[in-house]
């Protein structure tokens, strides 16, 4: 059995006789988890072990831990700074900078596939047009060449500790005011502007191999009128044809509030995949991840199935040994003086 197109969450530390029902059903692919599921490294451990014993190939378990305001686990994991206090120091020093974005990239990886966890959400390749507050310190920098050369960088580092690395949000999210959360954010700019801006991290990370992509739920109003994660002519037209990515294509969340205008959750699934989606995540609503599997039938994508099975993690040091290890001690060292957010998480 291959991975199927839908990724699921779970409500708690453990394992539901119902979830897990749904965790065997041919069409879901993965699992993504969030801090309600953690209550230490051994039991997330232990879930992420039991989630992956269900199926073979094993179901993706994926985490959005971006650092920051966007991490998922606190306890027993390193606070990764922010990826604009990154973008700081490169402006003051290209090297050093782009050896602390390599830095966090690893030490981020390294301890999620320390207990498992098959890859993150990350990095944000938006653009820090000083608009959105949704993106805010999330993104490295205002100059596009700057994010591409930082997210790059940061992209090695994770694939160095064994996992793929997923940019967001395709073809950038930075430009508008709304939180897609909440509401349903509409960007007025030409496609010129976008193509002269928010597409270069995206172009250049695809160019240097990056796994998976994620599309903003923005529409661009003067380009499209669906949204980006619901848009043939942004997901097949300019992301696989014109850009020539290969890679995995995961929808955002399609509980979130801009992604009401798509319809009821099976009609927002159906669109996201015949748009060039290989795998959608539904979050937050057990009851709509259930209608979406039932709803789905017989689909089936032997293309994403390829693609999917890209995202699995390798190797990683068990939690353990990489804590007693020099290249850890470094890498935690190195970065602490860089902590310069506060311990609250943003809730995306």
């Amino acid at each position: 059995m291959g991975l199927g197109p839908v990724m699921l969450d779970l409500i708690g530390t453990t394992i539901t006789d119902q979830e897990r029902e749904l965790l065997r059903h041919p069409l879901t692919g993965g699992v993504i988890l969030f801090t309600r599921n953690f209550e230490s490294v051994g039991q997330v451990r232990e879930l992420i072990e039991e989630i992956h014993s269900l199926r073979d190939p094993h179901l993706l378990v994926a985490i959005d831990h971006e650092g920051g305001r966007v991490q998922r686990f606190r306890e027993g994991f390193t606070h990764i700074p922010t990826a604009r206090s990154i973008g700081a120091i490169y402006d003051q020093d290209r090297n050093r900078g782009k050896e602390l974005a390599y830095t966090c990239g690893w030490l981020l990886a390294s301890e999620l596939r320390s207990i498992g966890v098959d890859f993150s959400f990350a990095p944000v390749l938006d653009l820090a047009h000083g608009v959105s507050g949704v993106i805010g310190d999330r993104a490295w920098h205002h100059d596009p060449e700057a994010v591409a050369i930082l997210a790059h960088r940061f992209m090695s580092g994770m694939q160095k500790a064994g996992m793929e690395a997923v940019g967001k949000h395709f073809p950038g999210h930075g430009g508008v005011k709304e939180d897609s959360h909440l509401a349903l954010p509409i960007d007025e700019r030409t496609e010129e502007q976008i193509r002269e801006h928010d597409l270069i991290p995206f172009e250049r990370m695809i160019h240097y191999g990056l796994a998976g992509i994620m599309p903003a739920h923005v529409i661009y109003s003067r380009i499209d009128r669906n949204l980006a994660g619901f848009s043939a002519y942004w997901l097949n037209g300019v992301l696989r044809h014109e850009l020539g990515f290969d890679g995995v294509i995961f929808s955002d969340d399609l509980s979130m509030a801009a992604a009401e205008k798509a319809g009821s959750y099976t009609d927002r699934a159906i669109a996201a995949l015949d748009a060039g989606c290989d795998m959608v995540l539904v979050c937050n609503h057990p009851e709509a991840a259930a209608e979406v599997l039932e709803g789905l039938g017989k689909y089936d994508n032997t293309v994403s199935r390829v693609r999917l099975a890209r995202m699995h993690g390798r190797k990683g040091v068990p939690y353990a040994a990489l804590r007693e290890s020099d290249e850890w001690k470094q890498a935690v060292l190195s970065i602490t003086e860089l902590d310069d957010s506060p311990n609250l998480e943003m809730n995306v």
